[in-house]
């Protein structure tokens, strides 16, 4: 394991197993039925346990050995995805602010949602009330959740799934904060306004054509956080990464054409900000960071990226609105 990416050290959610619930024990006696249940994708620990990590994320399904390979590459490229890390300590944030238990469950890795649901319907809550950690509703994330949930068959309790909130404004804002703080400083290296590429992870062509909401609502946040950001329609642009490796088409375009294009017009350099992504994984860090960053080089121009989200206050609040939504 390699050191704590939030600077926890020795409390690190990942390495030491803290739990991410403690401050819920101090309302264990409050009487309330109620808990909150946040969904994430999950990510290994290290490279090694990449085959097995995919196995969960494929349902059993073999993969080539070269997606594999490459997969297990990525992954020792950037040492460690901190999701875990980072929904560890939203869950804390949020448990903090709403006084109320806070769980975590992972549809890929550990803290398995089978495991979680298992935790609550133990310490009998009547009520749980669920959140996706993906903003834009699909059946290829938020569906996928949602069955997890309910794998183990009838679950004990009152299950109350938060099926999107894409357009939720605290949403917009924490994204726009990001934005703001990391294109000012970047159009200032570049000495001229950058253009700005909003992507979020891209969806097989078939899932769209099929009626999912999914890309509609994409680009819906985009153009809400542009809006809140004030950043005019002439400056922003949007793309969809992090395609699938195999099997039939996804939807674009991808970031590679959106840079090439931008270049065509004559700019020098392009700041991206996903917006379909809460933290840092492997999506933000490879892909992003190492994947775009070089093919941008190639292509003769710079690439910035905002901040993620991870542990922001303002995330944690548009989460606590969604409990208090429900109640």
């Amino acid at each position: 394991m390699t050191a704590c990416p939030l600077g926890l050290a020795g409390q690190c959610y990942c390495a030491s197993q803290v739990s991410s619930f403690a401050v819920s024990a101090d309302t264990s006696g409050s009487g309330s039925k109620t808990a909150v249940l946040l969904l994430a994708h999950g990510s290994p620990e290290s490279p090694d346990q990449i085959p097995e990590f995919l196995n969960h994320v494929t349902g059993g399904r073999p993969l080539p050995p070269a997606v594999v390979e490459e997969i297990r590459h990525r992954y020792s490229l950037i040492g460690f995805s901190p999701l875990a890390c980072w929904t560890r300590l939203q869950a804390d944030q949020l448990s903090r602010l709403l006084k109320m238990p806070v769980f975590v469950g992972m549809r890929n890795w550990k803290p398995f949602i089978g495991d979680a649901v298992k935790t609550i319907s133990c310490q009998q809550f009547e009520r749980v009330i669920a959140i996706c950690l993906a903003p834009q509703n699909s059946r290829t994330s938020v569906g996928l959740y949602r069955s997890a949930v309910n794998a183990g068959g009838n679950i004990p309790f009152k299950m109350d799934f938060v099926e999107e909130w894409h357009d939720l404004p605290l949403l917009a804002k924490a994204f726009a904060e990001r934005l703001h703080l990391g294109w000012e400083k970047a159009s200032a290296e570049n000495a001229v306004k950058l253009p700005i590429i909003f992507t979020a992870h891209s969806v097989p062509e078939r899932t769209i054509a099929e009626g999912d909401p999914y890309e509609t609502q994409a680009k819906e946040t985009a153009a809400l956080v542009a809006k809140e950001a004030g950043i005019a329609g002439g400056d922003w642009t949007f793309a969809f990464q992090s395609q699938g490796m195999s099997g039939g088409a996804w939807i674009g375009p991808t970031v590679e054409d959106t840079i090439r294009n931008l270049k065509a017009k004559g700019h020098g350099g392009v700041f991206l900000q996903p917006i379909g992504f809460l933290c840092d994984h492997v999506e933000v860090l490879y892909d992003i960071d190492i994947a775009f960053k070089k093919f941008a080089e190639i292509e003769g121009l710079r690439l910035w990226r905002a901040e993620s989200l991870n542990g922001s206050w303002i995330l944690t609040e548009a989460l606590a609105e969604l409990v208090r939504g429900r109640n």
